[in-house]
């Protein structure tokens, strides 16, 4: 659902998602994007290059943090910029269970033309996954 957006200021904060990552989710990813390193679906692997485990793709992390905004827009072609640095993996375990990834957001800034900064918050158990994920969204 779409903000009201005469209401839009600075702290404004979007609803906070929870995203589960299974190992299933990461072999699905694997064939969307074409990305079959091993290290998101061979635990061996992963182990042996010094990884904790299997690990989510960094571009599904940053996709996943990215719906909060277009959720919250209501329309993807609203988010105008969008960028993240990748700070921490998601190790995504062999069981029932998987990973989530926790993504808030909140309005940082008015800017020119009723567009909004949104900075966004994304922890797997605490820690931050993304740093620096920024989100330039136009308003209607």
């Amino acid at each position: 659902m779409a903000p009201a957006y005469a209401d839009v200021e600075v702290g404004t904060a979007l609803p906070t998602q929870m995203f589960p990552v299974t190992r299933l989710t990461l072999v699905r990813y694997c064939g969307a994007s074409g990305d079959f390193n091993p290290i998101h679906w061979n635990e061996r692997f992963a182990r042996s290059v010094g990884l904790p485990d299997v690990i989510a793709h960094g571009m599904f992390t940053m996709a996943e943090a990215a719906r909060v905004v277009t959720d919250w827009a209501g329309d993807p072609g609203a988010v105008k910029e969008y960028s993240v640095r990748f700070t921490r993996p998601v190790p995504v375990p062999d069981d029932d269970s998987g990973s989530v990834i926790e993504v808030a957001g909140e309005v940082t800034e008015l800017l020119e033309d009723r567009r909004v900064k949104v900075t966004l918050t994304a922890t797997y158990e605490g820690q931050k996954v993304l740093g620096n994920a920024v989100a330039i969204v136009q308003l209607p």
